[in-house]
């Protein structure tokens, strides 16, 4: 791949624009803001210039309601010698595109698992999909060239490549992004008109669970638009288990002791449900998810102090694996806790301690 026209210049298309300027590869910029593609191009992540001719690859980077209209026209127009796209729902943009008469074999639909809740080429890093998983989605009528040139631009962003089936992938996300992002929606909206006695006690927990909720929510009704079906279906299960645990509760609030067991069997059990399917979730790179100790560091809320911590660790020998900070409420302070192997636990405890850090258990 020498030459590749962007077609969408929003976080994932000046990304993957971003990752193949660094890699070598001449990118043209379009988009039907000018001005966002023009702050794309400044950013680094190519020309805003046209193309005088075909190029290697084109990449729509836009909302799955206007992908195949995209494709459909820059295919017309001979842009490309393949093109691909990287909207976040497979199996509707490619029914479009069959639904036109047009020649697939130069088409393949992607999707890489990788954002942020900002939005925008503002918000865009060459390094985004760096180590995460890319899905392609293949048919028996893609060319072979269309497929090496959509890995040759997984490989350029460094990312995994995963192939599936479109519509399967299409139930994957909705398991895994889209109802998540809703029920994510849902628990934060509790927090619109709460007390905010109450609000100022949010911890680590609550962050994490409420975090994607800032997320864009045009960009959203665009996804789920293209993904109705099985984010629904997927909502009604929770449903069940929502009404479910609502029924365990009422009955700890029995005044008889037979209720109050069946309540507690009830509530343990879905407690022990989620910790099976979280035991599941991959961990750094995809792989298979791993037990870390945690070091917790107490820090003043002044500038330098994380990067103090990392250096230390990195003096210490220690890799830090994962990292979270838990602010303390009404204080300039906060908790640092340090994900490490179990085997550095001691050692890393041992080495803050020595430079001074208070430590927590």
């Amino acid at each position: 791949m020498r030459t590749a026209l962007v077609i969408g210049t929003g976080l994932i298309g000046t990304s993957a624009a971003l990752a193949l300027s660094q890699r070598g590869v001449t990118v043209h910029l379009a988009d039907h803001d000018p001005e966002q593609a023009r702050t794309a191009a400044a950013l680094g992540a190519g020309t805003d210039a046209a193309p005088e001719g075909p190029v290697d690859v084109a990449i729509v980077a836009a909302p799955p309601a206007h992908v195949a209209a995209l494709l459909a026209d820059a295919m017309r127009r001979g842009l490309a010698r393949g093109y691909l796209d990287v909207a976040s729902v497979k199996g509707g943009p490619r029914r479009e595109l069959e639904a036109l008469g047009l020649d697939l074999g130069a088409y393949l639909g992607t999707h890489p698992m990788s954002g942020r809740e900002k939005s925008g080429p503002l918000a865009a890093t060459g390094d985004l999909f760096e180590g995460r998983p890319w899905v392609l989605t293949p048919t028996r009528d893609t060319d072979t060239e269309v497929l090496n040139l959509a890995l040759e631009l997984v490989s350029h962003c460094r990312a995994v490549p995963v192939v599936m089936d479109a519509d399967a992938h299409d139930r994957a996300v909705a398991l895994v992004s889209h109802m998540p992002h809703l029920v994510s929606s849902m628990v934060a909206a509790r927090l619109e008109h709460a007390d905010e006695a109450a609000v100022r006690l949010c911890g680590q927990g609550i962050r994490d669970v409420t975090r994607i909720a800032a997320s864009d929510p045009r960009m959203w009704i665009d996804i789920l638009s293209a993904n109705p079906g099985p984010v629904a279906d997927l909502l009604a299960d929770v449903a069940a288990d929502l009404e479910e645990t609502v029924g365990a509760l009422r009955a700890l609030q029995s005044c008889d002791e037979d209720k109050r067991r069946t309540g507690s069997t009830g509530i343990e059990a879905m407690l022990r449900r989620g910790n099976a399917g979280q035991v599941r979730v991959p961990g750094k790179h995809g792989s298979a998810p791993r037990a870390y100790e945690t070091v917790v560091v107490l820090i003043d809320d002044q500038p330098g102090q994380l990067a103090r911590i990392f250096a230390d660790a990195g003096r210490a020998g220690v890799n830090i694996e994962d990292v979270r900070i838990e602010h303390a409420t009404g204080q300039q302070a906060g908790l640092v806790q340090l994900m490490v192997e179990p085997k550095a636990a001691p050692v890393l405890a041992g080495a803050l301690r020595e430079r001074g850090w208070a430590l927590r258990q």
